[in-house]
């Protein structure tokens, strides 16, 4: 089994230390340096631009962080970094940014976001592939899409991958996956043949039967997302093996 206990030491900060109130906005350079000086892995975001770079940023969307407007997907990487994140002097930033800034100080987990795309993205993922060839610091990849998941299996077999999944699905997947699709879904089943190294998992719809059953019959170990609230907290500790945490400082909060 592949050692990913480096992934597991320190809990994981929801795309960075973030608080928008005090003009942190969620992936960006401010929240990942935060971040890295609490010593915390953290997990990003990773769009696909038009030119196929890997954008730091969650939504498809420019509008609700940025005072871009439209599609991610419908502008280059040169085009995107002149625009400003909201309520911040940090501007839009792509994947090596990213590396050079974090320099393997602590582990990254990141989530490439799916276009639901035939191909899967192929050529998106062999760029961020190859971005983190020479990386020496910890490193993981995941993906919603079971599709991306499989690639990741082909193009990067060394990099640790997950599985990011839950009970509940949302818009995006209720739109792009058929019915039977979203069961398979549900129960982590088109996950299989993918072979996760491990997999993240909504806090809310814990304990679930799809990563209960990777976790005993495999041994997978699962990341709980995301955390917010002492209750959760408590639940990632009783049925998780790592959480994925916003809106607190964990080693703040007294037991």
């Amino acid at each position: 089994m592949r050692d990913l206990s480096s992934l597991f030491e320190r809990p994981i900060a929801h795309r960075g230390l973030h608080h928008a109130s005090k003009g942190v906005i969620e992936n960006t350079p401010s929240a990942i340096q935060q971040a890295v000086e609490g010593r915390f892995a953290i997990e990003v975001d990773l769009q696909q631009t038009l030119d196929d770079q890997a954008l730091v940023f969650h939504d498809d969307n420019l509008d609700r962080l940025s005072h871009g407007t439209g599609a991610v997907r419908a502008q280059t990487m040169q085009q995107l970094k002149t625009i400003q994140m909201c309520d911040t002097a940090d501007p839009m930033w792509a994947l090596p940014d990213l590396l050079d800034l974090v320099d393997g100080k602590v582990p990254l987990i990141i989530e490439l976001k799916s276009l639901f795309q035939d191909g899967a993205q192929k050529e998106f993922i062999a760029g961020v592939c190859t971005s983190l060839r020479d990386y020496k610091g910890p490193v993981a990849l995941k993906s919603f899409d079971p599709n991306m998941v499989h690639a990741l299996k082909d193009l990067a077999p060394d990099i640790p991958r997950g599985a990011v999944s839950c009970t509940h699905l949302g818009n995006p997947e209720r739109h792009h996956y058929s019915h039977f699709q979203m069961l398979l879904m549900r129960f982590m089943l088109h996950m299989v043949s993918a072979q996760p190294d491990f997999i993240s998992y909504s806090i809310r719809d814990l304990p679930a039967l799809g990563p209960t059953l990777f976790k005993k019959l495999k041994g997978t170990p699962i990341m709980a997302w995301t955390v917010r609230t002492p209750e959760e907290r408590e639940k990632a500790a009783r049925l998780a093996d790592q959480m994925i945490f916003e809106g607190f400082n964990p080693d703040a909060v007294q037991d």
